[in-house]
């Protein structure tokens, strides 16, 4: 089964906009993981807009109640990430290339540009025993170029998957994220997702990439669980990763 991340970084941008402390992000945490969830994602920026360096530490703390759960940081290595993930150690560290004031991350990583000042980054990660993924756009040979530097794993950025869904062009394109997979796969790489997935559009992406390692969601679920809960919509995506049929798994 696809394990399920969910990503905190809204509810603790809404945190922000008072000094009340509510909603609090380790109680979102909990309630996920009590309702089954395998992780808690964040992507603290340098303008701790949401995610902060304090929620990181606490998040940590609390994991360690949940020896199953895994703890994924999201960011950029070159923008002072290393530090706090160094220090928190996580189960993986998703690198990924926005740039300090972006709004979200909108694209995967240009290896052949940035290949060669990430390879002894992802090996002194490695070294500290932190899984390495790398948020990649859905092309085979870049894939390919990260497994060569060093990489774990590849998360595929799905945005065009989201945006493509039920458009005349949405089975081309998903055909593009099934070809990207496979060539990790052959690469020796794990390959998760992240980016705009949502209840609508996860079971078709997961049925055709059967051995999809993990997927990070947060907006969408966050939103979702403003009408039905956070612990039903956790829940919600749990059911279409265990139920969704898969389709035959490539050699």
């Amino acid at each position: 089964m696809t394990r399920l991340s969910v990503n905190l970084n809204k509810v603790a941008l809404l945190r922000n906009t008072r000094t009340l402390g509510i909603p609090s992000v380790t109680r979102a945490a909990t309630i996920a993981l009590e309702t089954g969830a395998h992780g808690i994602t964040v992507h603290p920026r340098p303008d701790a807009r949401h995610i902060r360096t304090d929620d990181v530490h606490a998040l940590s703390m609390l994991l360690r109640d949940y020896p199953d759960a895994e703890f994924n940081i999201e960011g950029n290595p070159f923008h002072a990430a290393l530090d706090l993930v160094r220090t928190v150690r996580p189960h993986q560290f998703t690198l990924v290339p926005d740039e300090a004031a972006a709004l979200t991350s909108d694209h995967g990583w240009d290896l052949e540009r940035d290949g060669e000042r990430l390879q002894p980054i992802i090996r002194d990660l490695k070294a500290l025993g932190i899984r390495v993924s790398l948020f990649m756009d859905p092309v085979p040979e870049a894939i390919t170029a990260a497994a060569r530097i060093g990489a774990d794993r590849v998360e595929l950025y799905t945005e065009p998957y989201a945006a493509s869904f039920d458009t005349a062009g949405g089975a081309d394109m998903l055909a593009r994220y099934v070809a990207a997979a496979d060539a990790a796969r052959r690469a020796g790489l794990g390959v998760n997702a992240g980016h705009d997935l949502n209840q609508q559009n996860l079971g078709p992406l997961v049925a055709a990439i059967p051995y999809l390692a993990e997927v990070s969601i947060g907006h969408a679920l966050i939103a979702e669980a403003l009408e039905d809960g956070l612990a039903a919509t956790v829940a919600g995506y749990l059911r279409i990763l265990r139920d969704s049929p898969r389709k035959s798994s490539r050699p």
